[in-house]
């Protein structure tokens, strides 16, 4: 793709003064070729003698040379494009509700069946090169699967997930965190821990603690992943209509959109809100998209220079056709 921004040696662009002095002298030869021209006294011999004027395609390979050294200025300026490239190094931490709220069918099969599947076609989706973990909370957390390329062992285990009662999504949220500095410390090397994120997919508010900015709340452990510049990319899934069953009871079990908003925010993170099995797979192609390649500033100067040398060879072989002449 050609580009015109984020040039490396933009100084070469001086050379358009050249390319313009040399248009000007053109110009200033054709007037100085009239002028002479005109005072010829006998207008007659100048017609019998003088070639005849071939109008305006006599101009047309100067203007085409003229194009050529414009396009080679801008390829030696080092034009760049941005290119998304497959991320090698990066951590991602799939973090799930598994509370018994996930039993709710407003979400077909039920948001629990519906989101394995959606998670198992996000880790098949993932970029190879990611390391993918996780990490499964109701009452309490457990740290499912350790960040890995392989993905089979992550889709086993989110196969295996059973629901339990209570959400503490606080602790869903340390556990990924603290897989995720573990894994670091041991693949960081010179360069350092990679690159991390945490994906909280969650229905419901949080019950254990009740207070979101106690201890072990949510709040208080996002503002921690913030400073362990660890962003939560929040899913909130369900609607407001959900309800289950418990001891014969129905119980309403309505997403908190606005918790789940405000861990975004707090940990640096996005928040996004899916309402139906087509929603979340549409996040989380999306997160795919986020997480899994990067943006870089690569070379773009072959177009220009391949476009600078072949106007310059159509600019001479039209200067052989018109004039028998390289311009």
């Amino acid at each position: 793709m050609l580009s015109l921004t984020g040039f490396t040696a933009p100084g070469w662009f001086l050379l358009l003064l050249v390319v313009a002095a040399l248009t000007v002298g053109y110009v200033w030869v054709l007037r100085r070729r009239s002028t002479h021209t005109m005072r010829f006294s006998n207008l007659a011999l100048l017609e019998r003698v003088a070639p005849k004027r071939q109008g305006w395609p006599r101009h047309v390979p100067m203007g085409l040379l003229g194009v050529s050294l414009i396009l080679l200025t801008v390829a030696l300026a080092g034009p760049t494009a941005e290119q998304r490239i497959p991320r090698n190094r990066a951590t991602v931490m799939l973090t799930m509700d598994v509370s018994l709220s996930m039993k709710a069918e407003d979400v077909r099969p039920s948001r629990f069946e519906a989101a394995k599947v959606a998670a198992k076609e996000f880790a098949d989706e993932l970029t190879p090169g990611v390391n993918l973990g996780l990490v499964s909370f109701s009452g309490t957390a457990t740290t499912m699967v350790m960040p890995t390329t392989d993905r089979a062992s992550v889709k086993q285990a989110i196969d295996s997930l059973q629901l339990s009662e209570a959400t503490a999504t606080g602790d869903g949220i340390k556990a990924a965190m603290t897989a995720i500095e573990s894994f670091g410390r041991m693949i960081g090397g010179a360069k350092g821990p990679p690159p991390a994120r945490i994906v909280l997919m969650a229905d419901g508010g949080q019950t254990i603690p009740r207070e979101l900015d106690a201890p072990r709340g949510a709040y208080t452990q996002a503002r921690a992943a913030k400073r362990a510049g660890i962003p939560i990319s929040t899913i909130s899934f369900g609607t407001k209509y959900g309800t289950i069953r418990i001891d014969g009871e129905s119980q309403r079990v309505q997403v908190d959109d606005e918790a789940m908003r405000t861990i975004a925010e707090l940990s640096g993170g996005e928040f996004h809100k899916a309402a139906s099995a087509e929603q979340l797979r549409q996040v989380y192609d999306t997160l795919q998209k986020q997480i899994g390649y990067e943006i870089k500033r690569t070379d773009a100067s072959k177009p220009w220079l391949v476009l600078g040398t072949l106007m310059a060879i159509v600019a001479a072989g039209v200067s052989l056709f018109v004039g028998q002449r390289l311009p």
